[in-house]
């Protein structure tokens, strides 16, 4: 990667970090390290590029700065592409990013990648048949805060208030979601189980109804998906975790902070990510 070389670039101007000052930033920066950004695709407004697209143009390095969402969004389109992605911090937890290059700036980032410091890797992912979560994945009536930061994006201050009160009332008064495997004692059920993918292993953490309740009174930790963060139940390791919603209703899902509905009885396994991601962490976790 030594040299000028050319990437495209993909960005969500409906992404945390994505304003004209940062993506101008952004472009300097990129510029600074020896990178020429060719094209840049606003998604979802642009179509996101294809394995084949990039080949044709001649570009070996899709960067993308934007969101979990957006992110896993390219991954999956560029699944057993010959080429490498770039993931930057254009999001408003960038828990991937972090995966990948723990808490180095954006800039050390680009420069590492730049002058070719930086490893190929694919780390550990969770898939079902819903989708592939590269960050994490919540299972659960608690997902319903999704609807709260969709609101706030579109500064709806009265759904926020009215989506957060659903949010509320479904997370401590809707059935749960059991584990059934691994076998966790008494199959205890969860508003929110959260699915962290590990080098190890998927990590199993789960949200008691009073707990999960706390934090979703706290807007700006359910927008930002800080609640992950308060206390929980360790539930274990595995490589395969099955869940199951107590009332065999569609399990509701958020894949890196996307929504999704799945069946009743949901497998999830640890696999390779389908693409090579750009890591300046030795494990890429």
């Amino acid at each position: 990667m030594t040299g000028t070389r050319r990437i495209w670039l993909v960005v969500n101007s409906a992404s945390g970090s994505n304003d004209r000052e940062a993506l101008a930033g952004l472009e300097r920066c990129c510029t600074s390290a020896g990178f020429t950004i060719n094209r840049v695709i606003s998604f979802p407004d642009q179509p996101l590029p294809t394995g084949e697209s990039l080949d044709a143009a001649g570009i070996a390095l899709a960067a993308v700065f934007a969101g979990d969402g957006t992110v896993n969004a390219l991954v999956a389109e560029l699944a057993g592409w010959g080429g490498a992605v770039l993931v930057l911090p254009g999001g408003t937890m960038n828990l991937l990013y972090h995966r990948l290059h723990a808490d180095r700036s954006m800039e050390e980032v680009i420069r590492l990648a730049a002058g070719s410091e930086v490893t190929r890797t694919r780390p550990c992912v969770i898939r079902c048949d819903a989708g592939t979560a590269l960050a994490d994945l919540l299972a659960g009536p608690g997902t319903t805060w999704h609807e709260v930061r969709e609101a706030m994006r579109e500064a709806d201050l009265v759904a926020v208030a009215a989506n957060a009160a659903q949010a509320i009332g479904a997370t401590l008064a809707a059935p749960g979601v059991a584990c059934l495997e691994p076998e966790i004692a008494g199959r205890q059920e969860y508003p929110l189980i959260m699915l962290t993918p590990t080098a190890g292993g998927i990590k199993l953490s789960g949200f008691r109804a009073g707990t999960a309740g706390e934090y979703l009174k706290e807007s700006l930790a359910v927008l930002q998906r800080r609640f992950r963060e308060g206390p929980h139940d360790d539930l274990g390791v595995a490589d395969r975790v099955a869940l199951a919603s107590s009332d065999g209703k569609p399990l509701s899902l958020l894949i890196d902070g996307e929504p999704a509905d799945s069946p009743a009885e949901t497998v999830f396994r640890l696999v390779p990510c389908g693409v090579d991601l750009l890591a300046s962490e030795a494990d890429g976790r």
